[in-house]
């Protein structure tokens, strides 16, 4: 397993449509390893393999939710300040060749970021809740419904093999608000 550089805007290579995985192999495994290793390095919560460079229908997603069984652990890592938090319960699921095939009419509204575009958090409005399909490693065939954070997660991701980048969703002046913000973000590192 490797971590492999994330691609950030204005890359043109994020706007590319990515192929359908054809070829269920120990090179597509190896891509998803990489993918998870690198998503949890970043650190995020989900990766689709164009943002590593690769222009195929695959993602990675791991909510990374609080393990609530785990016994709290203590941080010393704000300003020599101590405090508990509850370690994560590592999931990670892996999509191969992801649709999606019932959208709710029901929108939800979430505060989305992205590895690809940095420190820039904005709300896009979403279906609330899908029923998705997709192909495992092995490329056998899935159906799931989703909601919450998994369905906006998820098609946030899908959207990545269209081409499309979060801040696509937003008007014009929120986007451009979005990427000064970044551009000035860029220069003070």
């Amino acid at each position: 397993m490797a971590i492999r550089e994330i691609l950030e805007i204005p890359d043109p290579r994020l706007k590319l449509v990515s192929k359908r995985v054809e070829t269920f192999d120990d090179d597509l495994r190896t891509l998803a390893a990489d993918m998870l290793e690198t998503m949890y390095d970043a650190p995020g919560i989900g990766l689709a393999a164009i943002q590593v460079g690769v222009p195929l229908r695959l993602l990675v997603i791991d909510l990374q939710e609080p393990d609530e069984d785990a016994e709290p652990e203590v941080c010393h890592a704000h300003g020599g300040e101590s405090h508990t938090h509850r370690p994560v319960k590592r999931a990670p699921r892996i999509f191969v060749n992801p649709e999606i095939l019932d959208p709710s009419q029901e929108l939800n509204v979430y505060s989305e970021g992205c590895l690809s575009v940095p420190e820039i958090y904005a709300d896009v409005e979403r279906p609330a809740a899908i029923r998705a399909r997709w192909q495992d490693l092995d490329g056998k065939v899935h159906e799931e419904q989703m909601d919450g954070l998994w369905a906006t997660c998820l098609q946030h991701e899908m959207d990545h093999l269209e081409g499309i980048l979060f801040i696509d969703h937003l008007s014009r002046l929120k986007r451009q608000m979005a990427l000064k913000k970044l551009q000035k973000l860029r220069q003070a590192a």
